[in-house]
């Protein structure tokens, strides 16, 4: 596996990741279309660095070693610079699911996290049907922090959301 910035050269490949409905399934959007997927290119790429300022994120292309697939993106937010939090995100190919990529993937959102923008708290949010996702926070070392019931509307009906988040020192102690 393998992270690097976007490329113009990645809309077929995110594109094809995007159109799959079982990958928009717990995200905001819904399978997407080409044109919209070359917008949310043109983001990942604008987005190239967090410079200290709230609310900003950059994606990353996970991609494999050998080949080069597009396999996903993993994406970090500096939340609060003041509060030192941190959220990640990773989306995959279901096809690259359950081979290891996106917990090494996340593990370098980690380390960039802690290591590069100075977090005290690594956070991640998913819908709490989304069991891949709270299972692979999990293997990071995330503890659940919170289950908020009916949260939000999600795509028509109440979705509950699920909160994890590990600690610089508990972070720094797994890596002993």
């Amino acid at each position: 596996m393998r992270l690097r910035r976007f490329a113009r050269e990645d809309l077929d490949g995110l594109a094809a990741i995007q159109a799959r409905p079982e990958v928009a399934r717990f995200l905001y959007w819904e399978a997407r279309e080409r044109e919209e997927v070359e917008q949310a290119l043109a983001k990942f790429i604008a987005d190239e660095e967090i410079a200290g300022e709230d609310d900003e994120s950059i994606s990353l292309a996970v991609e494999r070693r050998e080949g080069g697939d597009l396999l996903g993106w993993v994406s970090i937010w500096l939340r609060s610079r003041q509060h030192r939090q941190v959220e990640i995100g990773f989306v995959f190919n279901p096809d690259a699911q359950g081979q290891g990529y996106a917990t090494e993937a996340a593990r370098e959102l980690l380390v960039l996290g802690f290591e590069r923008l100075g977090a005290h708290r690594v956070y991640g949010r998913t819908d709490a049907r989304n069991e891949p996702s709270a299972a692979l926070m999990g293997r990071l070392g995330m503890r659940e922090e919170a289950h908020f019931r009916q949260a939000e509307i999600f795509k028509g009906e109440w979705g509950d959301e699920l909160v994890f988040a590990i600690l610089e020192d508990e972070w720094r102690l797994s890596r002993t």
